[in-house]
């Protein structure tokens, strides 16, 4: 009993620092060193590191973790452009771990990796082929390091232009990609997305939301697509729920790296600045996206649809599925999800890794031989 009369004492003394009320930096500290702990890998077999290594003839970040280092690896490439996954994995990727070693990597201009150089100095590396080839240095990286013959190529939304370019241009590192939110063609994505947008709206009478949205009609249309003209047009879409469904908005994700451990104040200040510096220097051949050409696929396929993604709508992804030839292929559809499948149906995205895609990488142990 004694304990528990202690316990309103250490509980003031989380809140308080030599006498005086704690500072929201001092909560937020506080409550990443219980995220931290909660998230550190105490298996002996397991694996937990962040370090960063020459990509692209940059040093670029990478976070790995898993409970067996015998388990298959998933190299996850983030998206946005420029909108890192490393400190938002807290929330959702401790169960995958244990079924998976689980590779996150700061693409060039993005996160802790934007930090690493002048942004002048790779403005003139930001175009899709960069990041194709950044990508297959990590998956080399990757196998070497931790002794892989091949491992599993997983992206979401932004990150599924990189990873079918790279499992497109190298299948023989691969044994599967997963599409999670995947842009199959950017400019029918923009068109269905809209549509959805001004329905939505005059449904509900939102006559602010249908004067915006008609401002830019028709869109995706003739005029050059601005990034002004993208941020109305994505507003009410995702207001509606097109980007988390059922929501409006999606703090859980914009605000997760105030708790993240893996991320420090200039990391967080490089999210915003890398997005920035990213976004205007790749649109043009992000909005230029079509893989609707590609009929036959080298590798197994698998895509994570959400019935409510109107931020790149599964409609063009299923409809690629049908057609396309694979080793194996197979469309899972997230019923309750947007385009934040991981986040939204975490126990579904757990459940279908392990039954769908852990088979595709052959013996559980599949250390290069």
């Amino acid at each position: 009993m004694k304990q528990l009369l202690f316990l309103p004492v250490a509980l003031a003394a989380l809140f308080s620092s030599a006498g005086h009320a704690a500072t929201d930096a001092e909560r937020y500290k506080l409550a990443r060193d219980v995220v931290q702990d909660l998230e550190r890998i105490v298996a002996p077999s397991g694996i937990q590191e962040t370090y960063k290594t020459k990509i692209g003839g940059i040093d670029q970040w990478i976070n790995v973790r898993g409970q067996d280092k015998a388990n298959p690896i998933i190299l996850f490439i983030h998206g946005g452009p420029a909108s890192p996954l490393m400190p938002t994995i807290w929330e959702f990727q401790r169960p995958i771990e244990e079924y998976f070693t689980v590779v996150n990597w700061d693409q060039r201009g993005a996160g802790k990796t934007f930090g690493e150089v002048d942004p002048e100095s790779i403005s003139g590396s930001i175009h899709i082929s960069s990041y194709v080839e950044d990508a297959i240095e990590v998956a080399e990286h990757i196998r070497k390091k931790y002794g892989k013959r091949k491992i599993i190529l997983m992206g979401h939304s932004w990150g599924t232009v990189v990873g079918m370019g790279a499992a497109l241009k190298r299948p023989d590192l691969f044994y599967a990609y997963v599409g999670i939110g995947q842009n199959v063609n950017t400019m029918e994505n923009e068109r269905i997305s809209f549509e959805f947008g001004l329905a939505q709206a005059k449904a509900r009478n939102n006559a602010e939301a249908i004067k915006e949205i008609e401002s830019i009609a028709p869109y995706p249309g003739g005029k050059p697509v601005t990034r002004e003209r993208i941020i109305i047009a994505r507003k009410w879409p995702q207001f509606y729920g097109g980007l988390s469904a059922y929501r409006e908005t999606s703090p859980y994700f914009f605000d997760a790296p105030l708790l993240s451990p893996e991320y420090d104040f200039n990391d967080r200040q490089a999210i915003d600045k890398g997005n920035v510096f990213t976004l205007g220097r790749i649109m043009p051949e992000f909005l230029a996206v079509d893989y609707t050409g590609v009929r036959s696929f080298p590798i197994p396929v698998v895509m994570f649809m959400g019935r409510h993604d109107y931020t790149t709508p599964s409609e063009p992804t299923a409809k690629w599925l049908e057609q396309v030839k694979a080793p194996y292929k197979r469309g899972i559809w997230f019923e309750h999800s947007a385009h934040m499948i991981p986040w939204e149906e975490p126990g579904k995205t757990l459940m279908s890794l392990v039954q769908y895609v852990r088979p595709l990488a052959g013996d559980a142990n599949d250390a290069e031989r």
